[in-house]
């Protein structure tokens, strides 16, 4: 890793923590408060909406990268999008709008960065490179959105989504400079971990602010987009990545899977998550927390970087990493009908 970009990282840490110190004060002083209920997690009054510091720093750091020639007129305005994403959360985490409303921002947002790279890259599948324009533009916008959704779908303990993104980023950048000299790509992933870093060591669990849809929302979207971005020049980059975020991803799916065959609404809260049923058993977010950051760093990292070492076969490694998720995810209950899911 180049010293610069190191700097930058740590720089990016140090904002998004002091960031989230004054959004915390301004949250307690105008009463910005998560308030306990039937549905909820957690148990104590918090402030919400610490995100916004992690879209402050990140993206503070894409500009500076930009200007510095490290990202590419297209790679930075394909980010741009996650300021809509981020805007239409910080709006939310204040008076909730309607969900058709947000899913149409982050449709438009993941239509503006698909754009602007030119559609899904090139997957390799096998030894050949599978593209279609159609079909690759239909599941690349497809992707950004659940992305940027699952993201703020699995934030529902302390600490997990900021250690998943600090964790994503990071370990796809390790994987990025690993069989490509081109930094800018792996500087801008750096930034964003170090950003939800920083948010992360008020927001470990007991959590003293909670992220919001403004940081959740923008995390998925900017993670999935650092994806696309790599993957222009690195294909295997997609299942790689995608291997990297197997824990948020399986959740998630199998989580809405399950409850929109019962006639269920998508959109509806609810604590049927895998990971919320288990913080339950183990009456800890921090176990909770730390269990799903060892599944990333003995399972799915390893599995990555096969994945990303052998493009041929990414395809059908990123398969064999997520088939235990799933089986897991169904047997923790992920989706399944109780009384928590009423509301």
């Amino acid at each position: 890793m180049r010293a610069d970009t190191a700097m930058l990282a740590g720089a990016v840490l140090v904002l998004s923590w002091a960031l989230t110190f004054a959004a915390r004060r301004l949250a307690l002083a105008r009463g910005l408060i998560d308030v306990p209920n039937e549905r909820s997690s957690h148990v104590v009054p918090t402030p919400r909406g610490g995100g916004v510091a992690i879209v402050i720093a990140s993206f503070a750091a894409f500009v500076y990268l930009f200007a510095t020639d490290a990202l590419d007129r297209r790679a930075f305005l394909a980010l741009l999008g996650g300021v809509a994403v981020a805007a239409i959360g910080f709006v939310d985490d204040r008076r909730r709008i309607p969900a058709a409303v947000r899913l149409a921002v982050h449709f438009g947002a993941a239509v503006w960065a698909l754009g602007w790279l030119g559609g899904l890259p090139p997957l390799p599948i096998g030894h050949t490179l599978w593209s279609s324009p159609l079909a690759g533009g239909v599941l690349g916008v497809l992707g950004i959105v659940w992305c940027t959704n699952f993201f703020n779908f699995m934030d529902g303990i302390d600490g997990l989504a900021a250690t998943e993104g600090t964790f994503v980023t990071w370990a796809g950048a390790a994987l990025y400079l690993q069989t490509h000299a081109t930094a800018g790509p792996a500087a801008g992933a750096l930034a964003l971990g170090a950003a939800c870093a920083g948010f992360l060591l008020w927001n470990w669990p007991p959590a003293r602010i909670f992220m919001g849809d403004v940081g959740s929302g923008y995390v998925g979207y900017a993670i999935a987009v650092l994806t696309l971005i790599a993957a222009r020049e690195q294909p295997q980059s997609v299942f790689a990545w995608w291997t990297l975020g197997g824990v948020f991803f399986i959740d998630a799916t199998v989580t809405l899977a399950r409850r929109v065959w019962r006639g269920e609404r998508a959109h509806q809260a609810h604590r049927s998550h895998a990971y919320q049923r288990l913080a339950q058993r183990l009456a800890s977010h921090g176990m909770m927390t730390t269990a799903v950051l060892l599944v990333n760093l003995l399972w799915l990292l390893p599995c990555a970087w096969l994945a990303n070492t052998l493009p041929s076969a990414a395809a059908l490694i990123t398969g064999i990493a997520l088939t235990p998720l799933i089986l897991v995810a169904i047997a923790a209950g992920a989706g399944r009908a109780s009384p928590l899911t009423s509301q």
